[in-house]
């Protein structure tokens, strides 16, 4: 065979060969490293095209109160390999969670971007606490070096949060009565472009009141800063009972979408909410009846821009029954339909929780990484998906 031949023959079997992934690498591995669970997957890209994991790392066991540290590693290629475990936030025997990490890409003051991980503490078991009988609070912390060492924590409660608290503190006492607390599981965001450029959104959730049948007195909402941390406010709370952890992704049009689960139970899929200004208001509140979820976290992320609205992608485990069958789809017109639906994840044992809570980032303008719960949260795994 002549030369000439050969090589187009390899030049046309490298051009169709499959894509060579990155699959199920684990990150964070339940009973080591000092803690045994890990849970509440969180990542983000940093300028350096680094990647940032975090998660909440469960000292004694797989329980959601406890002695509950921040905990994060760090891949610097592509996600094929990763550092040793960092604490984050330590508070001592007790909870650290809901990482919620974004990189602020527009302070003049840090050309290089600065990293906000938005954090809650909390002082008893989720049920207490929605009795009245315990106080969940709002942090964050900062690096200005790509995650390598953090600032002092700083409080943002009063900001943020509505509990009626003055035996704990005089300025945490509003009449909205908020108890139970939590920021999105998965990254925050930031607006890049139009009219709230820079904008950080947290989306979040709150229980208000005495416990409700159906965990009805859960609604979700979200705060945001235009100042890079110096100031937070408040959005309004979505107007649906039930409706809780959340996470937000940035529209067309300087529109903003959160993605809600529906805690309630009633209706197994996600809720969305629409905003017009930035999250301060919601224009629209509905049920996605094409992301099927069965009562879990989900993760959704904008990846491009088109003529028809941003590309928007979204992972959640797209089953109404258990946390299994781990799905990315991706939409082109701003979340309004959902063109492209890949299976990450599915258990050949329908009994159990397989793949649950995840989060993504963008890994190249063709690749999204997955980090996600995977066997019965026995590990937290990536993936890397060629969606392009």
């Amino acid at each position: 065979m002549k030369k000439t031949a050969v090589t187009a023959i390899a030049l046309f079997l490298f051009i169709t060969a499959p894509f060579a992934q990155v699959k199920d690498i684990p990150v964070f591995v339940s009973g080591t490293e000092g803690h045994k669970s890990y849970r509440i997957p969180a990542i983000i890209g940093l300028p350096n095209g680094d990647l940032l994991a975090f998660a909440e790392g469960r000292v004694h066991g797989a329980g959601d109160f406890g002695d509950i540290n921040i905990v994060a590693k760090r891949s610097s290629d592509k996600g094929k390999t990763w550092s040793a475990l960092q604490t984050i936030v330590d508070v001592d025997t007790l909870q650290a969670g809901n990482p919620a990490p974004v990189v602020d890409l527009t302070d003049p003051a840090y050309p290089q971007g600065i990293i906000f991980l938005f954090y809650n503490t909390g002082n008893n078991h989720e049920g207490e606490v929605r009795k009245g009988k315990g106080l969940r609070e709002v942090w964050y912390k900062t690096s200005a070096d790509n995650g390598i060492t953090w600032s002092e924590p700083v409080n943002i409660t009063i900001q943020t949060h509505r509990p009626q608290q003055p035996q704990v503190n005089p300025a945490y006492n509003f009449p909205e009565d908020w108890r139970s607390y939590a920021n999105t599981p998965g990254h925050a965001m930031q607006f890049s472009t139009g009219k709230y450029k820079g904008r950080i959104f947290i989306a979040a959730n709150h229980s208000a009141g005495n416990p409700q049948p159906q965990f009805a007195d859960y609604q979700a909402h979200g705060f945001y800063t235009d100042d890079h941390g110096k100031t937070f406010h408040l959005g309004q709370t979505v107007n649906l009972p039930g409706s809780n952890e959340s996470i937000a992704a940035e529209l067309s049009g300087s529109k903003l979408m959160m993605n809600s689960r529906n805690q309630k139970g009633d209706i197994r899929a996600r809720i969305v909410s629409i905003s017009s200004d930035g999250g301060a208001t919601w224009d629209t509140t509905y049920f996605d009846n094409n992301l099927p979820d069965p009562v879990n976290q989900g993760s959704i992320l904008t990846i491009g821009k088109k003529k028809k609205g941003n590309i928007i992608a979204f992972c959640n485990a797209a089953d109404t029954k258990r946390r299994d069958n781990l799905t990315l789809r991706i939409s082109y017109d701003d979340g309004k339909t959902w063109k492209k639906n890949m299976v990450i994840a599915k258990s050949e044992n329908d009994s159990r929780d397989y793949a649950a809570y995840s989060d993504i980032v963008n890994i190249t303008k063709k690749e999204i990484g997955i980090l996600y719960e995977k066997d019965g949260y026995a590990t937290i795994v990536f993936t890397a998906v060629k969606w392009k």
